[in-house]
């Protein structure tokens, strides 16, 4: 990471509390489902029940997180949602310890726990944006997604070897304490954050942003209508789509096809998470010097291909093994690679005032799809052999790169337009007087690229009249290799 983002010390409290709430969230994934199996004696079903319960809250309440966040400080959603999981985890522990608990009351733990969990996602996201400069951001996402993934790691394993030295109350009161440290560390960050102000489309009263309901369609209406976020959202889609139904098919044929232990299974899996560290440092680095565009592209493609080769292996020796520990580190590496850019990309074409609502809504999207994808996997695991399932179901993961390529984000250059830049910020927009010079067009929508004139443009986004004080979002740099930037987000006085 460059030096001069570490000496930044409000990003290191940030960085300090993401990495110690994710070692939280990620220990309790396995400490709740071990309480309720130990302590509890749950049984398949209810532990099935039990883990549901957990994920629901992605679904029902991730556009709703979005609409709340972009309202408020992301840091005071931040250390509100935090000093939450800790008091309800540390309550779960304590009621543990004394014999006091019972399964509906884990129920409950575990959906607060849940619906804490998507705001601080959508916040912290927003959060980055709102405390560094835009060139910034890659490298900004490429530390927080690094300690996420080293979260993912360590956080089960933790859990789990916390359970069986201790207990698993006590394993539960661990999550709680890294909750706190979050709590206090994030409540250190000393910058004052401006309340976000909000992004109406043209022609809108200001008056009608009061509503929750409203501010979530306005949010689906800013992805839908802006060309790189719309792409962004159906690459993810189809990925998370097609990703679920291969793990489906792939989770059957390690132990079916290849007959593969219970450990060697998990060995190859683990794999993806050294590949996930590697992909974020990569991340800071590749898009800078080789093009966004063509980061995002070879990474898509290079990662979800690797899954192509599975189909091929056969038998259960140590060289079937090695192989499926290289093809999990390539699709970790080059995965996480795809996601921390297009995370960027994201954050860099969008205002502040719809950061946390265009998370949510890109997010919704495509978790909404993942149960459909674990269906269809069953589906054709059934009906089909459990190679020719596997085949079909990786192949269909090269849609995702399909997208990039036929949309803005394959031509998105070294030095995207925000770089080297000032961060457009509202409170300094609103004391610049206005010149109408930089839009002569009445309407105010903005111009596609001229390499992009074939993209669709009923959905552009547009921007209130008489906004100006920033050049025009079609300005863009245009060079010898055709490679172009987004436009810089509108922010509303």
């Amino acid at each position: 990471m460059p030096s001069r983002l570490w000496r930044d010390g409000d990003f290191r409290r940030l960085w300090a509390g993401q990495t110690a709430s994710q070692l939280g969230e990620h220990t309790t994934l396995v400490v709740l489902p071990l309480l309720a199996v130990l302590t509890l004696d749950a049984g398949a079903g209810q532990l099935g029940a039990l883990r549901a319960v957990g994920q629901a809250p992605i679904l029902l309440l991730a556009l709703l997180a979005g609409a709340w966040v972009d309202r408020w400080r992301a840091r005071t959603v931040m250390v509100l949602t935090d000093g939450a999981r800790a008091v309800a985890l540390g309550a779960a522990a304590l009621a543990g310890l004394f014999g006091l608990l019972g399964l509906p009351a884990l129920f409950v733990v575990a959906f607060t726990v849940g619906a804490l969990s998507v705001l601080f996602d959508v916040a912290y996201q927003a959060s980055l944006v709102r405390m560094v400069r835009r060139d910034q951001l890659v490298q900004g996402n490429s530390a927080l997604e690094g300690s996420r993934s080293a979260a993912q790691i360590g956080g089960p394993a933790l859990g789990g070897a916390l359970v069986s030295l201790l207990s698993a109350p006590v394993a539960t009161a661990s999550g709680a304490l890294f909750f706190a440290a979050s709590f206090v560390s994030l409540r250190r960050i000393r910058g004052s954050e401006a309340a976000p102000e909000r992004v109406a489309p043209a022609g809108e009263h200001p008056e009608r942003a009061a509503g929750v309901r409203h501010r979530i369609h306005e949010g689906l209406r800013f992805v839908a209508g802006n060309p790189w976020l719309r792409a962004v959202c159906l690459a993810s889609a189809a990925f998370q789509l097609f990703f679920a139904a291969t793990m489906t098919v792939y989770l059957l044929f390690l132990p079916r096809e290849l007959h593969l232990t219970g450990a060697a299974i998990g060995l190859a899996l683990a794999a993806t998470g050294p590949g996930a560290l590697l992909g974020s440092v990569l991340a800071a680095r590749l898009p800078g010097r080789f093009g966004h565009g063509r980061v995002l592209l070879s990474a898509a493609a290079l990662g979800n291909g690797a899954l192509l080769c599975v189909p091929a292996l056969h038998g259960s020796s140590a060289a079937t093994v090695l192989v499926l520990l290289a093809v999990n580190f390539v699709f970790g590496t080059f995965s996480q690679l795809v996601n921390v850019t297009l995370m960027s990309v994201r954050q860099a074409v969008t205002p502040d005032g719809m950061q946390g609502r265009a998370a949510a809504t890109i997010t919704f999207v495509g978790m909404g799809l993942t149960p459909l994808g674990s269906l269809l996997g069953g589906l054709l695991a059934q009906e089909w052999a459990l190679r020719a399932a596997l085949l079909v179901t990786a192949a269909g993961m090269m849609l995702s790169p399909a997208v990039m390529a036929a949309s803005p984000l394959a031509r998105l250059g070294r030095s995207p337009a925000w770089d080297g830049g000032p961060r457009h910020d509202v409170r300094h927009r609103a004391a610049r007087e206005p010149d109408h010079r930089e839009h002569p067009r009445t309407d105010n929508r903005p111009s596609a690229p001229a390499c992009q004139r074939t993209q669709p443009r009923d959905g552009e986004s547009e921007a209130p009249p008489g906004d100006s004080g920033h050049p025009s979002p079609a300005s863009r740099r245009a060079g010898t290799d055709g490679e172009v930037s987004p436009p810089a987000p509108e922010e509303q006085p």
